[in-house]
């Protein structure tokens, strides 16, 4: 059965029935903490105080730094929104820095630069080795490979990303990618459970995101074989694994993309943004976001996030 983990900024803390119990280790880091499975054990079926979790002030299960690579368009209905094939749309990566890495219910600070502020609900996949570039990965290696999964939210400052047409910058700033609240470190035969979870994503209460992993184009498997072509990955890295449709942005009716596309490039941007301003689907000052990941027969749930919009 997968254990789930919190984190507080002075000790890690397992689930059990009647809350949360401390973890008895000098794990500071999300890859030690999956290395010292065994004092995560003993807490989870020890006989120590244990704690209410409403009481704790939780940071994110997944430390920094770390690597933080994210699957382009890897649900069909956000490539939908995209205007764009799912039957054509090729696996793709971006990076996002780990600094962009905040808690489960911290508030998302939106920079007094940015206009046009979105929500992109993932699950995460948490690796618990070392996987070198030029693995031979099979289904027994990605089980192996992966340690737990979390919640994430990646967050996306849709007017950086778009004109410079590059994802670093415009997903890290600083709050960008809400984790947690739980580490679900996942027992052996339980990654099959991927297949079976829900995402979920609210803004005050309405419900923005709402599918399942049958939606996904690129499951784990090919993705970390696509990876592992030019990438290593290690223990604590993270792996966002695509949103589905629902998110503020999307493309404009082909008969605009065909005219925006004859316009010069800054003319096209102006007018694509002074479109966009009028999409109340932006996150805006004092939005509360809510995002949960959990199978659909409740056997396993990643939990949910509520963290509040700010602009700076």
């Amino acid at each position: 059965m997968s254990l789930s983990v919190l984190r507080t900024s002075d000790a890690w803390w397992v689930s059990v029935p009647t809350g949360v119990r401390r973890i008895d280790t000098t794990a500071t880091t999300t890859a030690e903490l999956i290395a010292d499975r065994d004092a995560v054990a003993a807490a989870a079926s020890g006989d120590g105080d244990v704690v209410d979790p409403a009481t704790l002030t939780l940071v994110s299960p997944v430390t920094a730094p770390c690597r933080v690579i994210a699957q382009m368009t890897n649900y069909a209905s956000h490539v939908r929104d995209s205007g764009m094939d799912p039957d054509k749309v090729p696996l793709t990566f971006f990076r996002k820095s780990s600094g962009s890495i905040t808690g489960p219910a911290d508030d998302i600070v939106k920079p007094a630069h940015v206009a046009l502020l979105d929500y992109e609900v993932e699950i995460g996949i948490v690796f618990g080795q070392t996987v070198p570039v030029g693995s031979a990965v099979d289904e027994e290696l990605l089980a192996e490979a992966v340690a737990a999964l979390v919640v994430t939210n990646d967050v996306s400052a849709r007017d950086v990303q778009l004109p410079k047409t590059q994802f670093y910058e415009a997903k890290s700033y600083p709050t960008f990618t809400p984790v947690g609240p739980f580490l679900v470190l996942l027992e052996e035969g339980e990654w099959e459970k991927f297949s079976t979870l829900t995402l979920q994503l609210r803004v005050n209460g309405v419900t923005r995101q709402n599918s399942t992993v049958a939606d996904m184009i690129y499951p784990p498997l090919e993705t970390l074989r696509a990876l592992t072509r030019f990438q290593r990955v290690d223990a604590g890295d993270l792996l966002l694994t695509g949103t589905p449709g629902g998110t503020a942005l999307t493309a404009p009716p082909k008969p605009v993309e065909i005219i925006g596309s004859l316009l010069p490039s800054h003319v096209k941007w102006k007018v694509f943004f002074k479109r966009q301003a009028g999409n109340p689907k932006y996150l805006r000052d004092g939005d509360v976001v809510e995002t949960s990941i959990a199978a659909g027969d409740g056997t396993l749930d990643l939990g949910t996030q509520r963290n509040v919009v700010r602009y700076a």
